[in-house]
């Protein structure tokens, strides 16, 4: 990683520090705040738990108030987000409408989430827990690394929530992504006193569109979205257009490849392992990859980018006498754009075998636009669809057609500008699997706002990462004595019944001749 590359990270760390720091050391300045409306919150809490609840506590989850599930027991969306952006420490602080009802038949629980609030500059998640005809408000049910764009934010589960989910393994475990999107018109801009009176709250009060990870949450992918409302520092910095074509100076690509796929390879079915190496990086908690060090080209008039990234991601499972049946190796991806429409392609290695520039999957941006802010380009939740040259990499394990994990590219434009903070590999070192599971179940994954990244296949890993996760606890909380070994046994009958035993019976295959 490049001396400035690491310096930008130092820089974004430090300016995340600071603005904790401010929130926390004394209340913001009236003139510095402005109000939000028309924001939405997607949570899972953890797939895992949302799959025992329906199937060995034979329960459901009853969402009111504004509150919704996605399809296939997948995440939850609490709606009608209101609160404040500070301009001074660019933090955010919303609360939700909705109440979520959890119960089951066969333990004798009840609860009901309600209340719940996003604190980004306490990177945190609170609700109100009401269990046994007593509310507790405000309770801290998981931790947030914020990012800039607010979108698949990695969470924490804490003591709280091992407590009120009632599982002793939960402190500290990986929970489901959370995102904060904006869904309605923005609120009107502060008026030019307003603007005046703002005192700066540090020396690092640069730009928002390039300084925090806890800036003001951006856009959802959807088309009907709109753009919040810049801070007047952030309009004032929009004014100096970039040139509209040369050469990238640097950037990064976030990708999960498949949040399934992760959860089948670490879980206790492949019991395999994911190491990413070479530049890239892996996000905590099985979480995504970051390409790093971007070279390549771009046109904003003509809408077309090409860039290359460093790093490899290796997956591997079903050892066999000291061999992977199951040795799987993306490298040099490339990403080719030309009006929002493209490809993602690269380099793979199955079992020892390369195969150069494969297209993995056809890209679709949300915008045909290429708009530079800052001398950076950023490009969001750009969707991710399996091509057929894309299903033969992986085996036949998914088919053509198959959501991927969504793609997010920020690419600076001179030496001088600075990358935003990245959705993965923020904290997961080069991201070696634990081979534990991360509890995705069946049905859909991802954020659940548009389907979740993982809604196809997501059965096949998803069946066996929830018996090998932190399921054994969350029986034994309850008082059941079931054996995590035949649970394990039994996932890995209904695995080998469907698309998984199609990828084993290949590589062994593959090992033989």
């Amino acid at each position: 990683m490049s001396a400035r590359r690491r310096r930008s990270l130092a820089l974004a760390a430090a300016v995340a520090t600071a603005a904790a720091l401010g929130a926390t050391a004394a209340p913001s300045a009236t003139a510095a705040e402005i109000p939000l409306s028309g924001y939405e919150l997607t949570w899972g809490i953890k797939q895992s738990y949302r799959t025992y609840v329906t199937t060995f506590a034979q329960g459901a989850f009853t969402p009111t108030g504004g509150a919704r599930q996605a399809e296939n027991n997948g995440a939850f969306t609490f709606t009608g987000g209101t609160g404040t952006y500070d301009s001074t420490t660019h933090a955010t602080a919303l609360g939700f409408q909705g109440e979520l009802n959890i119960t089951s038949t066969a333990h004798g629980f009840e609860l009901t989430l309600s209340d719940l609030k996003f604190d980004s500059g306490a990177g945190r998640i609170t609700a109100d827990v009401e269990r046994g005809g007593t509310t507790q408000d405000d309770v801290p049910l998981a931790t947030v690394t914020v990012t800039r764009s607010m979108t698949d934010m990695a969470t924490t589960l804490t003591e709280e929530a091992g407590e009120v989910f009632g599982s002793a393994s939960y402190p500290g475990a990986a929970g489901d992504p959370l995102t904060v999107v904006k869904t309605a018109d923005p609120e009107p801009e502060p008026s030019p006193t307003e603007t005046a009176t703002t005192p700066p709250a540090s020396p690092t009060a640069e730009p928002t569109s390039s300084a925090t990870p806890t800036a003001a949450p951006t856009t959802s992918a959807s088309p009907t979205t709109q753009s919040p409302t810049p801070t007047p520092s952030a309009t004032a910095s929009q004014s100096t257009a970039p040139a509209t074509r040369g050469e990238i100076a640097d950037g990064t690509l976030d990708w999960g490849v498949k949040q399934s796929f992760r959860a089948y390879v670490t879980g206790p079915v492949a019991k395999g392992e994911i190491t990413a190496s070479d530049g890239a990086t892996q996000a905590a908690g099985n979480g995504a990859f970051t390409f790093s060090d971007a070279t390549g080209a771009y046109d904003t008039e003509a809408g077309t980018l090409k860039a290359a990234f460093k790093g490899a991601v290796t997956f591997k499972g079903h050892e066999h006498d000291g061999a992977w049946s199951l040795n799987l190796t993306f490298s040099d991806l490339r990403v080719d754009l030309t009006r929002g429409k493209g490809t993602l392609s690269a380099d793979v290695d199955d079992l020892g075998e390369t195969s150069q520039d494969v297209v993995l999957a056809d890209l679709s941006a949300p915008s045909a636009e290429l708009t530079a802010r800052d001398d950076v380009i950023t490009l969001d939740r750009v969707t991710a669809t399996l091509t057929e040259a894309g299903a033969e990499a992986f085996g036949g394990f998914y088919t053509a057609g198959a959501a991927l994990d969504p793609v997010s590219l920020a690419m600076t434009l001179t030496e001088d500008a600075e990358l935003p903070a990245g959705t993965g590999g923020t904290d997961g070192g080069n991201g070696t699997g634990s081979g534990t599971g991360s509890g995705t179940g069946s049905g859909t994954g991802g954020t659940g706002t548009d389907g979740g990244s993982g809604a196809t296949g997501s059965t096949t890993g998803g069946t066996g990462s929830t018996v090998g996760g932190d399921l054994g606890g969350s029986l034994a909380s309850t008082g059941s004595d079931v054996p995590v070994g035949a649970l394990g046994a039994a996932a890995g009958a209904a695995v080998a019944a469907g698309a998984g035993a199609v990828l084993v019976l290949r590589r062994r295959n593959a090992m033989v001749e």
